[in-house]
């Protein structure tokens, strides 16, 4: 038995992607046992993403600071830009370093069947961002199951005579896979291989 406390911590863990409910009563031992090292360390910086945290008003990043650490970054080629679904779709693909532009950030996919529509993405900001100048390449790196390509669709046809090349990654990526969880090699594979949307 253990106090309300605990027992919310390992409730509040449990809900985290990839932890159950065994998972998070290991990682509160851990914590636990480890409280100087790792417990403390852990709720500051929890605090601190907690005060600090903002969503980037340009690509719709999430940072501790507006605009985020991608758009302020002066080596990044300012004339390609990658559309992408989620914030953890630019973090792999940033992760692996293989796209060196920006990033916009539609905040998820059209889906009929979540009631997803397109006013509730970021796409009419991607399309004032566009027309604002500056980009010759938009890459459109969707996530390759049915309504990342529905997605990848409607963008592209929100796109058409823009004035920019809208690319598309190439196939490869498996069928209902998600960027996050590819490895780099094949993100690699699929930027090198990107082609114009049909």
């Amino acid at each position: 038995m253990s106090s309300p406390e605990i027992d919310a911590l390992t409730q509040a863990l449990a809900r985290l992607p990839g932890l159950g409910p065994r998972s998070a009563r290991r990682a509160v031992l851990h914590l636990i046992k480890k409280r100087e090292t790792a417990l403390v360390p852990l709720v500051a910086a929890l605090q601190a993403v907690e005060r600090n945290l903002v969503t980037c008003a340009v690509c719709g990043n999430v940072d501790t600071r507006d605009p985020c650490g991608v758009c302020t970054d002066p080596r990044r080629d300012t004339a390609s830009l990658c559309v992408v679904e989620e914030v953890a779709d630019l973090w792999a693909l940033d992760r692996a370093r293989l796209f060196a532009g920006r990033y916009h950030v539609l905040g998820g996919r059209l889906s009929a069947l979540d009631g997803v529509r397109p006013e509730d993405l970021a796409v009419d900001a991607l399309v004032a961002r566009i027309a604002e100048g500056g980009f010759a390449e938009v890459v459109l790196a969707m996530n390759a199951t049915l309504e990342g390509q529905t997605t990848m669709h409607y963008v592209a046809e929100r796109l058409a005579g823009s004035g920019v090349r809208v690319m598309q990654l190439a196939q490869g990526l498996p069928v209902g896979g998600e960027l996050d969880y590819l490895d780099e090699g094949t993100l690699a594979l699929a930027l090198r291989a990107r082609r114009l949307v049909e």
